[in-house]
């Protein structure tokens, strides 16, 4: 693998994982437990899905077979996608949905503050803009965790069985490849001992502050979701985000 196709599997990888966790948190429109909630997910969602373009639209320009980024997102299969395996899991009841996003706005925020120092400009200045929407995002994910782990028994309950349903998945998040190594001898991507470290330690810490138990480091994970290899829910999430473009290949205004 070349540096460059490094870098381009690389930013499929960031853009993936923002526009299928932006999906998922579309669902909550109508549905979320309180209105404050519903917004609170909405804006999260549009954050992601804003940040997912900007990767998207780098992407395209450096893979340069005439696709830009609605095609990267629309037109691509399942085996073609490069998030993460968390983002696609299904939202469930809303300790589940928390607890997922938790996982991913701690290693999103480590990840971004590492790339504003990117080599790459382009990158750098992606991640500059959508480091400060990341610890935004953290603080409401942690806090609602607390909230929910220090709560009443129910709560506690139920984001103690979040935590360890979505712990097999987290191993994917700090669990460095070909690609994630080449990013950082490049320069660019962190460096994988330190945002592992960071991970853990924010993670307990919360968890800790919430009367959680986190899941042992050496735990046995699901892998593949960065090499194309997915669950079954990838599949049914793009079934419905690719419906229109691919009813009607061709429509460009509405």
């Amino acid at each position: 693998m070349t540096q460059q196709q490094a870098l381009q599997e690389y930013l499929l990888r960031l853009a993936d994982s923002d526009m299928i966790l932006g999906q998922r948190l579309c669902e909550l429109v109508g549905k979320a437990p309180a209105l404050e909630e519903e917004l609170a997910s909405s804006n999260v969602s549009l954050d992601l899905i804003g940040q997912a373009r900007n990767w998207y639209e780098y992407a395209a320009e450096l893979i340069d077979d005439g696709r830009d980024a609605d095609n990267l997102v629309f037109r691509r299969d399942t085996h073609d996608y490069r998030n993460l395996l968390m983002v696609e899991q299904p939202n469930d009841d809303y300790a589940v949905t928390i607890a997922r996003q938790f996982f991913f706005d701690v290693w999103h925020y480590f990840t971004l503050k590492s790339l504003v120092n990117a080599s790459d400009e382009r990158i750098a200045n992606i991640a500059a803009k959508a480091v400060k929407e990341a610890t935004y995002h953290l603080r409401r994910s942690s806090e609602w965790v607390k909230r929910m782990g220090d709560g009443t028994e129910e709560s506690h309950r139920r984001i103690q069985d979040a935590f360890d349903r979505l712990w097999r998945f987290t191993g994917e998040l700090i669990t460095p490849d070909e690609t994630d190594h080449a990013m950082f001898k490049a320069g660019i991507g962190p460096d994988p001992e330190q945002l592992k470290n960071d991970w853990f330690g924010m993670v307990r810490e919360v968890a800790a502050q919430a009367t959680l138990t986190a899941g042992a480091e050496d735990a046995w994970m699901y892998m593949g979701g960065k090499h194309g290899e997915h669950t079954e829910h990838l599949g049914h999430i793009l079934a419905v985000m690719q419906s229109l473009p691919r009813a009607y290949p061709d429509a460009t205004t509405w």
